[in-house]
């Protein structure tokens, strides 16, 4: 069995098929940014329903430049910055950042995910000591979050906690 992420829990809202998978494929390649607020009001929902909103900031899955800047945005960092406002919980983009370029998680497979981004992610020294969630549009094996649960617990955060739209089915 794989290595249990390195959080204190990970959820999402629903899986990545039908209706959803189409929605959050409008909301990353065709510019339907618009959809961040309906999509973060589905994580509140989870949250809420989990019962824990102790966080002392909200962060999302960075992107590389290269792809933030063909994109025009980064639709998960949409997402946290969404999900922030709803739960009154700041969100600070700088508590994770992209390290050099990768091959794009999505387009490989599977089995070489985790070395893809081994060392991707380098967290801010003001993760220390803070709880802290990620946000993500989808979890397909998890890698990506657990690299950079990894690098904020590294970072001393005193929890990680990281929730998607939707995880693979």
């Amino acid at each position: 069995a794989a290595d249990p992420l390195p959080v204190d829990w990970c959820e999402a809202w629903g899986e990545s098929r039908g209706s959803l998978e189409r929605l959050l494929h409008a909301l990353k390649f065709e510019r339907h940014d618009f959809l961040d607020a309906a999509l973060a009001g589905l994580l509140e929902e989870r949250l809420r329903a989990r019962g824990d909103l102790e966080f002392d900031a909200i962060t999302a899955v960075p992107m590389t430049s290269k792809h933030e800047r063909r994109r025009g945005y980064n639709q998960a960092e949409l997402l946290a910055r969404a999900l922030s406002y709803r739960l009154g919980v700041g969100c600070d983009m700088r508590l994770l950042m992209r390290r050099g370029e990768r091959a794009t998680q999505s387009t490989l497979p599977r089995r070489d995910r985790a070395a893809n981004v081994r060392g991707a992610f380098a967290a801010s020294p003001h993760a220390k000591g803070k709880s802290i969630l990620i946000v993500d549009d989808i979890c397909t094996t998890g890698e990506t979050l657990r690299a950079c649960a990894a690098a904020l617990g590294g970072a001393g955060a005193s929890r990680v906690c990281a929730i998607a739209v939707a995880k693979a089915s």
